[in-house]
This record gives C-alpha cells, sequence and structure tokens, in this order.
C-alpha cells in the first residue's frame, strides 16, 4: 500500500501548552514519517512568544492549527482538534500528549484497529524512555475510586473494578466519538480520559490496549505524572485536579451510595495521590498540602451541590 494512502482519513491531534519545543522534537518525528496524515495542534494559549513559535513550526511542516484565545484544558482542546480535523475530512483520530513519541508503524497499526473496530477505544502500550511500562492498562474501583494498573488484575469482586484508558495517547474512530460526544467539560486536566473511557463502556463500546504497538512518553515533559508514577514532586496541578476530579467524576457518573463512598475515601485517596511525589517534597513545602486542602473542598462542594440536586429532584418526583 503507498504510504500516503496508509494515512487516508486519520488525522493526529495534540493539545500544546508551552510545548512548542517538544512538537519539534516529538510531532515532527512522527508526520515526517507519515505521508498523508493530517496533522492539527491546538495551542492552548500561554505566551505570544510560544503562539508565534507554534505558528511558524506548523507553517514549516505543513500541519494544520486550532489557535483558541485562552487555555481550553487538555479534553476541550481534543475536542477543538477533532472538530478542526473532522472539517480536513478525518474519520480516525490518534490523540497525542507533546511528551509522547510513536513511530509512523505503530500509529497505522491503531488506526488499522479502529478501523476494523469502530467502537473500540484503542491505546499502544506506553512505555518510558528507559523501557519501562507507564502504561498498559488501568482499572478504577467501582467501591472507592483507588486506580490500579493491569498488572493488578484480576481485582476482587467487591472492588468493580472498571477498565479506562490513558488519554497520553489514544486512538478512536468518528462514530465512537460521535456516540460518546467527545471528552466531557469541567475537567480541565487529569480523569476526563477515565470518564470517556467510562461513557465508552455505557454505549456498549470497548477498551483495548493494542500489544502490538508502542508509544514512548517522556515523563516530566509537560506534567509531572505517570500509570505507574516516579518518585519526584508533581505539579500544583497534577495534586489539584486528580483530587477534585476524582470527585467530580464520581458526581457526575455513579449512584448516590457510592458517591458518599468516594466521598468518604477523599482525604485518605488524597494523601496517595500527594505520596506519587515522594516524602522530600514536604520538606521543602507546604505548598502540596494547601493544594490538596483546597481540591478536596472544591471536590466536596461538587459532591454536596449534586446530593443536593438528587435529593430536589427525588422530592419532586415522589410528590
Amino acid at each position: 500500500m503507498p504510504e500516503q494512502a496508509r494515512f487516508a482519513g486519520c488525522a493526529v491531534i495534540v493539545v500544546n501548552y508551552a510545548s512548542s519545543g517538544l512538537l519539534s522534537q516529538n510531532l515532527v518525528r512522527l508526520t515526517r514519517d507519515a505521508e498523508g496524515l493530517t496533522v492539527v495542534v491546538v495551542d492552548n494559549v500561554s505566551t505570544a512568544s510560544e503562539r508565534d513559535a507554534v505558528v511558524a513550526l506548523a507553517a514549516a511542516e505543513g500541519w494544520s492549527t486550532a489557535l483558541p484565545g485562552t487555555n481550553l484544558g487538555f479534553g476541550l482542546g481534543v475536542n477543538a482538534g477533532v472538530e478542526r480535523a473532522r472539517e480536513l475530512g478525518a474519520d480516525r483520530f490518534l490523540l497525542l500528549n507533546p511528551d509522547a513519541v510513536i513511530e509512523a508503524a505503530d500509529a497505522a497499526r491503531l488506526f488499522g484497529r479502529v478501523a476494523a473496530e469502530p467502537l473500540t477505544l484503542v491505546s499502544p502500550k506506553v512505555v518510558r524512555p528507559d523501557g519501562s511500562t507507564w502504561f498498559a492498562g488501568a482499572d478504577v474501583s467501582l467501591a472507592d475510586g483507588r486506580m490500579s494498573s493491569a498488572a493488578k488484575r484480576p481485582q476482587p469482586p467487591e472492588r468493580r473494578a472498571e477498565p479506562w484508558l490513558s488519554g497520553a495517547c489514544l486512538c478512536v474512530s468518528d462514530e465512537l466519538w460521535e456516540r460518546v460526544g467527545g471528552f466531557a467539560d469541567g475537567y480541565f486536566l487529569y480523569w476526563e480520559d477515565v470518564e470517556l473511557s467510562h461513557r465508552v463502556l455505557a454505549v456498549g463500546g470497548a477498551l483495548a490496549v493494542a500489544d502490538d504497538a508502542l508509544a514512548e512518553h517522556a515523563e516530566g515533559g509537560t506534567q509531572q505524572e505517570g500509570a505507574e508514577h516516579a518518585s519526584s514532586a508533581k505539579s500544583d496541578g497534577y495534586y489539584y485536579y486528580n483530587i477534585r476530579n476524582r470527585l467530580l467524576f464520581a458526581a457526575r457518573n455513579l449512584p448516590t451510595d457510592d458517591v458518599v463512598a468516594w466521598r468518604r475515601t477523599a482525604t485518605p485517596v488524597a494523601w496517595e495521590i500527594l505520596l506519587q511525589g515522594g516524602r522530600r517534597q514536604f520538606l521543602r513545602s507546604l505548598r502540596p498540602f494547601v493544594t490538596a486542602t483546597r481540591a478536596l473542598r472544591d471536590g466536596r462542594r461538587i459532591v454536596r451541590d449534586e446530593l443536593r440536586a438528587r435529593a430536589v429532584g427525588s422530592a419532586r418526583n415522589g410528590s
């Protein structure tokens, strides 16, 4: 098959925030080897010089851009990129972090998988630069909201483990994207991929990690994060949105008993999230504790408002 035909109808979507250097290192590596691949870079606003750098790089490489006037966050940024890719004729989308690298052959395998299984959301296996596993599938316990890696499967039935796929690298068909409505708003960063996975399953779709496709994630490129976490301190955004958005996910998607259970475990889980950055960070600053306290406050407000709304709805329905 000619190289250009291999990527017909395929697009890669990258949401950028102050990471034009990563685009020149990582995205260029893919797109120069993938003739015919549509490329859309969504540049969330950071600085004027960064916007200029992204526009210049895109022009030099033949990429398309979406240039919102504000920082949309990850999920809404991806939604804007997919919409632009649709306008350009794409019907399969590879969602890729700026700090992730995937070779053209691996991208082609992912696109081929979703062409054959359009109702399956697909991730490659994601490794760190040293070859260790960063992501190969994960579960969230619907009982208390704690995460576990696929290596710990099977989980006990009482954990009610539900699989999810990391948004660092995902491949999806237009058909499935339309069914789930893209990423939900309100998250900004983190947990929107958990909700997307949840909604894929809810509409009858499937999740899969493609064993024959590999991507590399350079930890610390855009945020200090990972499914199998290193011991370096994370960003304030990592702590805040992981703690807050856990409760946002519960309030939006789970029955009342589960929402209450997730709220009850919010403080110990917040501590577990902080420990992903190691204990030494607490010797340098109390800022992680301040961030966690704020996130717990905001998450609990979301839960409180949702439970009140449900109670009012139940009272009206019962009257």
